[in-house]
Order: C-alpha cells, then sequence, then structure tokens
C-alpha cells in the first residue's frame, strides 16, 4: 500500500503553496524542506494565483484568520482548482467562533479540497454544517455537551476510542462522501477516509502536544505527500499521518534529561528528514477499519 511513497517526495521534490498560520509558518516550512519538498509562502491577493500556478500542491490553513487572507485562500483554491493541483484544508478552530466556520463554509462552497484534516472537534463543526449527525447517538450527544471545547484543541469528549471507533469510522466515511474529500482526523487514535474506505492509525506519543503547530506542520507535511502523488491520496494521507506519529515517537526516545518541548520539536522536524520507506513500513501502525 505505501511503496515508494516518501521516495517518490524526494525524488518529485513538489513546491508547496501554504497559506498557513502565522504561529507555525516557519515550522511548516521547515518540514515540507524536511520531507524533501519545498515551501513556498504567499498571501497577498494580488500575488496568489500566480504563485500557485507553480506549485504542485496548496495548503490552506485557517488559523490566524482576517478578511484579506480570506478571499486569498479563495482565490489561490480557484486557480488550484483549474489547474488540477490538489488542495488541503487545515480548518483550525473551525468550532470556536462564528466567524471562523463561516469562512469554512465560504471556502468549502468555492474550493474543491482534496482533503480536509483536523481533529475531531474541527471535524465535527464542519460535519454539523454539512447536515451530518449520524454518529451513534451516545457519541453525539457527549459531543454536543462538549461544544464549549471545539477550539483549536480537541475536547476532551471529543475522543476517538476503541469503544467509538466504528462509528467515528462511519462519521467521517459519510463526510467524506459529502465533500468529495479524503478526511483525515487526528488525535489519540487517527482516522483517515475516503468514500469507500477507512483507516485507523496508532502512531504518535502524547507530548506532541506540548508542540505548538503539530496539526499545521501535519497538514504541510501531507500536502507535499499528497502533491508527490495524487492519484493515490488517500495512501498518502495515511503515509503522511503516520510519519508525523513515527516521527513524534523517534524525537521522545531522542530526548535527554536536559531536553523540552523545544527540543522534542526539533527531534520531530529531524525524524522526518532522516525518514524512509523502510522505517514507515516498519514502524507504521495502519489498519483498515
Amino acid at each position: 500500500m505505501f511503496e515508494n511513497i516518501i521516495k517518490n517526495v524526494h525524488n518529485r521534490h513538489p513546491l508547496i503553496h501554504c497559506i498557513t498560520n502565522y504561529v507555525s509558518i516557519n515550522d511548516c516550512a521547515n518540514i515540507v524542506l524536511a520531507c524533501g519538498g519545498a515551501p513556498i509562502m504567499a498571501e497577498d491577493i494580488n500575488e496568489v494565483s500566480q504563485i500557485t500556478s507553480i506549485c504542485q500542491g496548496l495548503d490552506i490553513n485557517i488559523g490566524m484568520l482576517n478578511d484579506n487572507k480570506l478571499s486569498s485562500m479563495l482565490k489561490a483554491g480557484a486557480t488550484a482548482n483549474e489547474l488540477g493541483i490538489p488542495v488541503i484544508l487545515d480548518p483550525v478552530g473551525a468550532g470556536s467562533s462564528d466567524y471562523r466556520i463561516k469562512a469554512v463554509q465560504n471556502l468549502m462552497s468555492n474550493v474543491q479540497f482534496g482533503v480536509i484534516r483536523g481533529n475531531v472537534s474541527e471535524i465535527k463543526a464542519i460535519a454539523e454544517k454539512q447536515g451530518i449527525h449520524n454518529i451513534a447517538a451516545g457519541v453525539y450527544e457527549t459531543m454536543q455537551k462538549n461544544k464549549s471545547a471545539m477550539g483549536v484543541e480537541a475536547g476532551i469528549a471529543d475522543k476517538i476510542t476503541d469503544d467509538n471507533i466504528k462509528e467515528m469510522a462511519d462519521f467521517i466515511n459519510k463526510l467524506s462522501q459529502k465533500t468529495g474529500a479524503v478526511i483525515a482526523v487526528t488525535g489519540g487514535i487517527d482516522m483517515v477516509a475516503d468514500e469507500n474506505r477507512v483507516y485507523a492509525i496508532r502512531n504518535g506519543h502524547k507530548m506532541m502536544s506540548l508542540v505548538t503547530g503539530a496539526g499545521c506542520q501535519l497538514s504541510a507535511l501531507t500536502s507535499a505527500y499528497v502533491a508527490a502523488d495524487k492519484e493515490h491520496i488517500l495512501e498518502s494521507v495515511c503515509a503522511a499521518v503516520s510519519v508525523m506519529g513515527i516521527s513524534g515517537e523517534l524525537a521522545y526516545r531522542r530526548m535527554a534529561e536536559v531536553d523540552g518541548n523545544a527540543s522534542y520539536r526539533n527531534y520531530i522536524i529531524d525524524a522526518v528528514y532522516n525518514m524512509t520507506d523502510e522505517t514507515l513500513k516498519e514502524l507504521g501502525r495502519i489498519e483498515r477499519i
């Protein structure tokens, strides 16, 4: 399933246009470089179309959103769709304000996304606006009670567990069918789905939650993987999610007693840089649901 995915990124060296979060923009650039791609960051409406047209992938991240940035995202997304360039959406904090969820609705109404990647709370906020509430009743009721936590970090109750994984698989599968995008939900257990298939990925380390912008980095990494093989988007997304998790595991093993979350962030990027298809095959914990 994952033959030569990492090698493809290094060989094809995709140029990725990231309109992303100011908090994590430098780390996003570095992780694209680490995986074998090349990043470019531009958000002025006067150039985003031209910049997108020379790229192989577009990463749209709504962290630190404003009206001008949203207009540029819409224009870049339209250009990418016209040219067949895959577009990734990272709906940061989608459920935390009316402004953000309306912006996501605007983007999804006007741009066809190849991948939507977020935590459970963000994906649930999107699904509600798409009219999808068909999680098993108990799971959905728990999520509804936890609406106040739907922000940049997933709410405590918005977790994928072995008890609700089947219901969550059905939920994100339906969302993929509705949107035409591969859906990636990240957390303690990650899940990736297209219209027909759903995979669970059990890589990662709890310390990754102490790295600001780890999700933003994953979306940028995913853009590079998908751009290198846009004919196999589901497989590329699964690989990217697993690689990020494996990198978190390897980074933690490397830490010394004097290290903290800043060193850990750098070790994750180092691990992505040193990743091989053989390491992915050996350490990736990916299963079809």
